[in-house]
């Protein structure tokens, strides 16, 4: 039977029987048997998609790159207690965070080593991660955000971002941090990290912040990051940002901020991200559940990082504010190769959203929905390409983004106003959208429910409600019934 070794700062050595080495098989077998359903999902997708590049996403996600599956058993862990920690909710317990972390950094060659947050409410400032390190929480752990911002360290602006987002200049960091590290789990048994964010909040609403609001827990140039079976809520700003990373696995994540009064509270927001699973996860935020996102405007363009090949899959999202799942509005460097499915969003003002404008430039392409439910949401599918939103007045109002190949299978619900609005323009047409198997419940009897403008595209099927002149019309079968005299009709109604 496998050991771990407990390592205090005073050289006492304990062991622990994990019992990981049973859940290890049991994962094996479930994702096996995952391996084959996505296998022959896929093959569903083959008679839809005209771009081979978009079957990469699936290759990719059956087999996945060398170190994303299960998280590794540190041979060693210490206790936060060990390094002064007081769980008090009161005590500021930053430098035993950083003794901790300088303490894990040594074993890098032996495997890294393991942190273990015990029972308590632990309240600290911003500290950085290190690689090869497991942060676990316990049942009852709860990380706690210090309210006051003097205590945040200000960063330089994301690149790609030109200057913070809300302020010209720094930004404020993340409560956790991790920067050109590899090799990082969050994880354990559903303990919290809650970064107290309505203080944050009713700053920024009276506005008197001034730097841009920090995320609750952000890795920058990282890889292999595995983050599950935590919580994490009330967040300043965005509450998961992975920034120009590759192979990062989020299972098992509760997120939650309040649902309204919570400005700007995403779920998780990859950004210029390559390679990326999220599954099983709950969100109920202020903001977008998901926003997939690749940098802004000029500034994104020069920084040329892509958000691709991303999975989210079996999710409940609920945004009262926003939309369950977005791509952009930020998508400068490009995002491609995205699968969602197996979404059910409920109680939300959008449910599925591709935003963006004139001045993004690079490209959303080869995006698949597939089996999403929505339940009580205003309007269902979105694509909106007038978010004009801007970091500054130097953006080239001539770069202009592409939209294709756009793919909604198995869209259904009940109580939505407006089941899609897909709003291309003459500059920034939508090109290759296809629709089959929909069926939404309506709760407004208006004519133009199916709202398109600038768009081509396919129906394939019998869909309700009843879709827009621009789109061509396919039988079950892949033949042509009718073909679209004009995709440039308008018929988008904001008013509904």
């Amino acid at each position: 039977m496998m050991m771990m070794e407990i390592l205090s700062c005073n050289g006492r050595f304990q062991f622990q029987n994990p019992r990981r080495s049973v859940l290890a098989v049991v994962s094996a077998h479930k994702a096996l048997f995952t391996v084959l359903w996505i296998i022959g999902f896929s093959s569903l997708f083959l008679w839809q998609r005209s771009s081979v590049e978009g079957i990469r996403i699936f290759l990719w996600v059956a087999w996945r790159p060398p170190g994303t599956a299960l998280p590794r058993l540190r041979p060693v862990a210490f206790n936060l207690t060990d390094f002064g920690g007081v769980g008090d909710g009161v005590t500021l317990n930053t430098e035993a965070f950083k003794r901790a972390v300088a303490a894990i950094s040594k074993f890098e060659k032996r495997g890294g080593a393991q942190l273990n947050v015990q029972p308590g409410r632990w309240l600290t400032a911003p500290f950085n991660l290190t690689s090869h390190m497991t942060l676990f929480l316990a049942e009852g752990a709860v990380i706690l955000g210090v309210e006051d911002e003097n205590l945040w360290p200000l960063m330089p602006p994301l690149p790609s971002y030109g200057y913070g987002r809300e302020h010209k200049g720094p930004r404020y960091g993340s409560l956790i941090h991790g920067q050109k590290i590899v090799d990082v789990v969050i994880t354990g048994h559903n303990g919290t990290i809650d970064g107290q964010g309505k203080s944050w909040w009713t700053k920024f609403r009276r506005r008197s912040l001034n730097y841009t609001r920090g995320p609750l827990v952000q890795f920058m140039w990282s890889d292999h990051i595995n983050i599950s079976n935590i919580t994490l809520m009330n967040s300043p700003f965005w509450t998961l940002h992975p920034y120009d990373c590759k192979n990062i696995t989020i299972s098992k994540v509760t997120i939650l901020a309040p649902i309204s009064e919570a400005p700007n509270t995403d779920g998780i927001d990859p950004d210029s991200c390559e390679n990326v699973v999220i599954e099983n996860c709950y969100i109920s935020v202020g903001d977008d559940g998901i926003a997939i996102k690749s940098g802004w405007d000029q500034y994104g363009i020069k920084y040329g990082r892509p958000s691709t090949n991303i999975v989210v899959r079996n999710l409940l999202i609920r945004s009262l504010v926003s939309a369950g799942i977005s791509i952009g509005s930020e998508m400068s460097g490009g995002v491609s190769n995205v699968a969602v499915e197996n979404i059910h969003i409920w109680g939300s003002r959008r449910g599925v959203r591709i935003k963006t404008a004139p001045g993004r430039g690079a490209y959303v392409k080869n995006i698949s929905y597939h089996n999403i439910t929505l339940d009580n949401v205003r309007v269902g599918i979105v694509i909106k390409t007038d978010y004009n939103e801007h970091p500054d007045d130097d953006f080239d109002p001539h770069a202009l983004p592409i939209i294709s190949n756009i793919t909604y299978d198995g869209i259904h619900g009940q109580g939505v106003r407006v089941p899609v609005r897909i709003q291309g323009s003459e500059e920034i047409p939508v090109q290759n959208v296809t629709f089959h198997d929909i069926s939404i419940g309506i709760t407004y009897k208006k004519k133009h429910l199916f709202q398109c403008s600038f768009v081509d595209g396919r129906v394939i099927g019998s869909i309700f409600p009843v879709p827009c002149e621009n789109l061509d019309r396919y039988d079950e079968h892949g033949r042509l019934v009718m073909r679209s005299s004009s995709q440039n009709v308008s018929d988008v109604d904001y008013d509904i």
